[in-house]
C-alpha cells in the first residue's frame, strides 16, 4: 500500500523527543441527551457490510516529537477500551499543542458473513519505516490481496506483535488522500487523510489513523486507503424523529449584524410580497404562489426563466429588506463519509443581497461600493457534521461566498448547551466562527472584500425556526416543497462595471499598494464584475457532493 523500500533515520538531528503529556481530550460543553430509539443510529456501532466498525476515542500517550526551533510537533497515540472482539488498524497521530481531539476506527468481522477470504488478516510482520530517539514508525506488511490502513508506532527497535493490527480485504477498501499536514521536515511527513471521493452517494469511511512519508515523490502520488461501505441500506443514519431531536440540541443562533438592513426571510413571505418570475422574450412577470407551484420544475439552469423584485417601488424596498419574524431555516439531511456521519445543511434565504465594501487595511481605508455585490436571491448555509456512531457534533461548515471551511468542534463558539453560534457577515450573509471582521483577498496584505460580524439583537434560533425540505435516503418520508424544485435564477443576471471601478481607486494608491491590489484583483469574487442570478440550494455542487473548501 505504502510503497516504502527501506528504513530512514532522523539522521540530520531534526527531531527531538518531548516527555510525553497525559492527552487533554476535548468534551462538548454539555453532555449528549439519549437519542430517540430506532435503526443503528447512535448505538455505537455500524454495519458496513462485511465489517462492523466501531470508533474509539480513548488514547494512551506514546511519545511526542517537536522539530528543533518549531513550537509543535507531533504525539503519537495508542488506542484504549477497544470492544471485545474488534482490531485496530493503526495508532493515531496529531499536533502536540492541541487537545486531543480525535478518533480511531475499529473492526471486527460482521455476524453471518460468509466469504471465501475473510475481510481482516493479521499483516506478515512489520518493516521500520523511520525513526528517532524514542519513536519508531512501522509498517505493517500485507498479504497478498489486502491493504495496510494505518501504521505502528514504538518506543524502542524490537518489532511490535502482529496482534496490534489487521489488515483488509482489497475490495472492502478505497483510495484515500492526504489531508492537514501534522509534520512536515526534510526526511518526515505525517498528514491525516481523507477520502478522494466525497459526498452523499460515496461510500469511502476514513479510519482517522495518521499516514506517514520519507519519500519526496508529490503527495497526490502516494498509495493510501480507507474502509468502504459496501452495506446499501445506511443503517446508521438517522430517521425523521431522530433528525428533529439532533437539530433540537445542535440548532445553532445565526447572528446578523447590528448595521444589517438585508435581513432574511421565509421564502412564501418573498413569494407572497410580489416576487415575480420572468421568461426570456416575454417583458413581464408573473406573480409567484406561496407555494411555488407556477415555478418550472426539475431540468437545468438554462437561462429561460428567473425570477425578480416587484415592480413598484415601494414593494421593491419592502421585500429587499425582508422579514425576520418570517424566516426559518431550510434543513437538508445527507449521508457522509460511506453513511458514517450525517450532515445537516442548514440554507437561508434573504431576498437581498447588499454592496461590498473594499478595504485597505493598511491606510485604514474603507470603500463603500455603491451597486458592486448586490444581486435578488441570496442563499447561504452552513452544515453540522454529526457523527453517527454516537450523534456527537464533530464539525460545523461556514459558507463563505464562493467557498468556505470546516471547524472543528473543538474550535466552535457555543450560546447555550452544545448549540454553536454562527455570525451572518453585513450585506453578503456569508457564515463564520466568530465574531469579527474576514477580508476575501489577502488577508495578509490587509487587501480585499470585507466581511463584518457580530452579535446584535436580530437572529434566528435554528433550533425552533427550521423546516426539513430533502432527506433522500428516508425514500419519499419528506416532502419536498415545490420551490425547491426549481433549478433556474433566483434573481435577474446584473451586470457591474467594478473592475473599472476598482482601477480608478488603484490609480489613486501608492505605488506598493497599487501592484498588490493589481496583483490580486482577480482572486477577488465575481461580484465585482457581474453576477449571474444565484440559483436554488438544489442547484449548488454541495446538494450531492460534499463541502468546497
Amino acid at each position: 500500500m505504502f510503497g516504502f523500500e527501506c528504513c530512514c533515520s532522523d539522521k540530520d538531528g531534526e527531531l527531538y523527543n518531548l516527555l510525553p503529556e497525559e492527552p487533554k481530550p476535548f468534551f462538548l460543553p454539555a453532555p449528549l441527551p439519549q437519542w430517540p430509539q430506532g435503526q443503528g443510529f447512535a448505538t455505537g456501532r455500524i454495519n458496513l457490510g462485511e465489517l462492523e466498525v466501531a470508533m474509539v476515542k480513548d488514547f494512551e500517550v506514546i511519545s511526542t516529537y517537536t522539530p528543533k526551533k518549531s513550537k509543535t510537533g507531533v504525539t503519537f497515540y495508542k488506542p484504549l477500551s477497544i470492544p471485545d472482539g474488534f482490531v485496530a488498524f493503526g495508532h493515531y497521530g496529531q499536533l502536540t499543542n492541541q487537545q486531543l481531539r480525535g478518533y480511531v476506527l475499529v473492526a471486527q468481522a460482521a455476524l453471518n458473513t460468509e466469504t471465501e477470504s475473510p475481510p481482516l488478516k493479521l499483516p506478515l510482520g512489520y518493516k521500520l519505516i523511520w525513526s528517532s530517539t524514542n519513536v519508531y514508525v512501522w509498517q505493517p506488511v500485507q498479504p497478498d490481496g489486502y491493504r495496510a490502513l494505518g501504521f505502528v508506532v514504538t518506543l524502542d527497535e524490537t518489532e511490535p506483535d502482529v496482534e496490534q493490527v489487521r489488515c483488509v480485504r482489497d475490495d472492502l477498501t478505497e483510495n484515500c488522500q492526504v489531508d492537514d499536514v501534522i509534520l512536515s521536515t526534510s526526511s518526515f511527513r505525517v498528514w491525516n487523510t481523507k477520502a478522494c471521493k466525497t459526498g452523499m452517494f460515496c461510500k469511502g469511511v476514513t479510519i482517522g489513523t495518521f499516514f506517514c512519508s520519507t519519500d519526496s515523490v508529490s503527495s497526490d502520488k502516494l498509495d493510501i486507503c480507507c474502509l468502504r461501505n459496501v452495506n446499501p441500506d445506511l443503517e446508521a443514519m438517522p430517521n425523521l424523529e431522530q433528525i428533529d431531536a439532533l437539530i433540537d440540541h445542535y440548532g445553532p443562533t445565526v447572528y446578523f449584524h447590528p448595521d444589517e438592513v438585508y435581513l432574511p426571510s421565509s421564502v412564501p413571505w418573498f413569494f407572497e410580497n410580489g416576487a415575480l418570475l420572468f421568461r426570456k422574450g416575454k417583458s413581464d412577470g408573473r406573480r409567484i404562489d406561496s407555494g411555488g407551484s407556477i415555478l418550472p420544475q426539475g431540468g437545468k439552469n438554462d437561462g429561460e426563466f428567473w425570477m425578480d423584485l416587484p415592480e413598484d417601488d415601494n414593494d421593491d424596498t419592502l421585500v429587499k429588506h425582508g422579514n425576520l419574524d418570517s424566516a426559518e431555516l431550510y434543513v437538508h439531511v445527507k449521508p457522509a463519509l460511506g453513511g458514517t456521519f450525517t450532515d445537516i445543511v442548514m440554507w437561508i434565504f434573504c431576498p437581498f443581497n447588499g454592496s461590498i465594501t473594499f478595504t485597505f487595511e493598511l491606510l485604514n481605508l474603507n470603500i463603500e461600493m455603491d451597486k458592486v455585490g448586490e444581486h435578488v436571491g441570496d442563499w447561504e448555509h452552513f452544515t453540522l457534521r454529526i457523527s453517527n456512531y454516537n450523534g456527537e457534533l464533530w464539525s460545523v461548515y461556514f459558507s463563505e461566498h464562493s467557498g468556505g471551511e470546516w471547524v472543528d468542534a473543538s474550535n466552535i463558539e457555543f450560546i447555550e448547551g452544545n448549540k454553536p453560534i454562527v455570525y451572518s457577515s453585513k450585506h453578503g450573509h456569508a457564515s463564520f466562527p466568530n465574531a469579527g471582521t474576514y477580508i476575501q483577498g489577502s488577508s495578509k496584505f490587509g487587501i480585499g472584500v470585507k466581511n463584518d460580524v457580530d452579535k446584535s439583537e436580530r437572529f434566528i434560533d435554528a433550533s425552533k425556526r427550521y423546516q426539513i425540505i430533502a432527506a433522500e435516503y428516508l425514500n419519499g418520508v419528506v416532502a419536498e416543497p415545490d420551490w425547491l424544485q426549481y433549478m433556474r435564477e433566483w434573481g435577474p443576471t446584473v451586470l457591474y462595471d467594478g473592475r473599472s471601478e476598482l482601477e480608478k481607486i488603484i490609480s489613486h494608491l501608492p505605488f506598493f499598494i497599487r501592484l498588490t491590489v493589481e496583483t490580486l484583483i482577480d482572486l477577488f469574487p465575481v461580484e465585482l464584475y457581474g453576477e449571474e442570478g444565484p440559483t436554488g440550494p438544489k442547484e449548488k455542487d454541495n446538494w450531492y457532493g460534499d463541502e468546497r473548501c
